[in-house]
């Protein structure tokens, strides 16, 4: 997949970051705090995109993965506070409270184009998924909410594991019933994020897919493109007078 991104090289005293976003947004696409449970919802765009992006993270242990979510079209349903998404390696020791004041220099971008290998993704998710039985198992997402922001913290190999979650939910999405009426549908959730201590509700962010309004824009694929047909009652132009 190639993906259109806008790149920053903020500095905060002697360190450079490199920060990069979509060029474009994902404006169907939206994301709740997870408190305890989140919800992303998104279309086929939406979904296909932040596979791309979670697979270009996992590759970039350097580089910090920014999705702003909370300006897109508003969802007709749902709960909870609308946040941006970051997603960001372990290694590269960013605190979520540092945040704000490097979102706050992301001014001028520069355009970069990217290119993710779906074939490599998927050896690195079914590594993870061979390793996840074992008692020494630590390769987790961590997740943090701070400043309407949604951190998720991991490595190479649980990045490529979510990012097939989203391209099974962007392909596998639009087949599922009703959605041409606009009913959206679980279609998985984030895996492997770390619980909170204490016990309680579990920690989760579910993935739906759900088609962007109006619905009569929606076919699924492999349907046929049908023009909509003269009505009954309609009236027809008149001839041209001879």
């Amino acid at each position: 997949m190639r993906l259109r991104l806008r790149e920053f090289r903020p500095r905060t005293g002697p360190y450079e970051h490199r920060i990069v976003q979509p060029w474009h947004p994902l404006r169907h696409t939206s994301l709740s705090a997870p408190e305890p449970i989140g919800l992303l919802r998104g279309d086929h765009d939406g979904l296909n995109r932040l596979a791309g992006l979670f697979s270009f993270a996992a590759y970039s242990r350097h580089t910090v993965v920014h999705v702003p979510l909370r300006d897109g079209v508003p969802p007709d349903e749902g709960f909870g506070e609308l946040v941006d998404l970051v997603l960001v390696h372990h290694s590269l020791g960013l605190r979520p409270s540092a945040w704000p004041g490097l979102r706050r220099k992301l001014r001028a971008g520069t355009p970069l184009l990217v290119r993710t290998d779906e074939a490599r993704t998927a050896r690195d998710a079914a590594a993870w998924r061979e390793r996840v039985g074992r008692a020494d198992f630590k390769d987790v997402l961590r997740q943090a909410t701070h400043a309407r922001t949604c951190f998720l913290l991991g490595s190479r190999d649980v990045f490529a594991e979510t990012a097939t979650w989203f391209a099974h939910a962007a392909g596998h999405g639009p087949y599922q019933k009703d959605v041409a009426k606009g009913c959206s549908r679980l279609m998985g959730e984030i895996p492997a994020l770390v619980q909170p201590p204490g016990g309680g509700h579990p920690l989760d962010v579910l993935i739906c897919f759900k088609p962007y309004p109006p619905y009569a824009h929606f076919r699924r694929p492999g349907e046929p493109f049908r023009r909509p047909g003269r009505s009954a009652t309609r009236p027809r132009r008149p001839a041209a007078a001879p």
